[in-house]
């Protein structure tokens, strides 16, 4: 025990675990990992385009072609988990380009899984990209109706499970489609292909600029039938124990950075590895920010993912993968 000269007696020091960096990360509590990294990717139709997303600078809509060399640019970086969302060249009130065998994503899958069969395949399963009015199911009096759209979910699912997906990731909100879709897997003989579970899904302005990349605004209303309201929390351990019983093997949880809380209670509440996806108005916030010279664009990223893991998650879907896996590889987190 020693006594300040202020006369404090101090026998704990919080400090002394905090004086030199080799130290500092000796005793660190978060500990992060490339392989726990997805990168979402956007594949659209056509052939040689590369088109930039005027909302989302640096990401960018890809022919299959020209997925190849952005994927072996991941897998280089040692980014192994890609999740991908479909374009379509065309749409129609039953979504129908989702399920169907030479859909964009079915294609997507077995043209990218036969040149990179050591990429882990996750596909997003949702009708939004497809159907003309932008909502995520079939309508029935103005709204999505909830029985008919789940079917069509499991069909989609299954299709990508088919085409050779590794995991399917349903992030439609719509009641019992985990159900429908585990046992569609399963009966068809893919019982060990994992379902991650859009479990906790907010209605969240934080996706503008992603319905502007895959085209999936909807025509006319909102989600908030079907997608949670921001104002809940308790109604997140409802949805993601829900999901868990009907056969959900991870949870996510959407957007990351203004839910931290709900990560946490969600990751205490669940006996299965629990996502976070930053989505993307949190990455244009941070782009934004660094090209009018308001933040520092590395710290910002590195901060951010750290908070993630820090409440609970064990996997961060995130358009930064790329960057934290250098950050990594620099020793600036990890």
């Amino acid at each position: 025990m020693m006594m300040t000269e202020q006369g404090m007696m101090l026998t704990e020091r919080a400090r002394r675990l905090r004086q030199n960096p080799v130290l500092r990360k000796m005793v660190r509590e978060t500990r992060m990992d490339k392989s726990s990294l997805i990168y979402p990717l956007f594949i659209r139709e056509g052939t040689a385009v590369r088109e930039e997303i005027a909302s989302m600078e640096g990401q960018y809509r890809y022919s299959i072609d020209q997925s190849f060399s952005k994927i072996e640019k991941l897998l280089n970086a040692g980014i192994s988990s890609v999740m991908l969302f479909g374009i379509p060249g065309q749409k129609d009130e039953f979504g129908s380009g989702a399920y169907a065998e030479d859909g964009i994503i079915q294609r997507a899958v077995r043209e990218i899984k036969q040149r990179f069969p050591a990429l882990y395949l996750i596909t997003d399963v949702c009708l939004c990209e497809y159907t003309s009015h932008g909502h995520c199911g079939l309508l029935k009096d103005g709204d999505v109706d909830n029985d008919s759209t789940v079917a069509l979910l499991a069909k989609t699912a299954l299709s990508h499970v088919q085409a050779g997906a590794d995991m399917v990731a349903p992030s439609d909100m719509m009641d019992g489609r985990i159900r429908a879709i585990r046992q569609e897997l399963d009966q068809s003989g893919f019982e060990t292909v994992p379902v991650m579970s859009y479990a906790v899904k907010y209605a969240s302005s934080f996706y503008a600029p992603f319905r502007d990349a895959a085209g999936s605004a909807p025509s006319f209303g909102d989600r908030k039938s079907y997608q949670m309201d921001f104002h809940n929390r308790r109604e997140a351990q409802k949805e993601a124990l829900t999901d868990v019983r009907e056969g959900a093997d991870i949870i996510m949880v959407k957007p990351a950075m203004t839910y931290l809380d709900i990560v946490r209670e969600v990751s205490d509440a669940v006996n299965v590895p629990v996502a976070a996806y930053s989505v993307s108005g949190e990455y244009a916030m941070v782009k934004a920010g660094a090209k009018c010279g308001c933040v520092d664009e590395k710290k910002m990223i590195s901060e951010m993912a750290v908070s993630v893991y820090r409440a609970g998650a064990s996997v961060y879907i995130t358009y930064f993968a790329p960057e934290i896996a250098a950050l990594m590889d620099g020793g600036v987190i990890g």
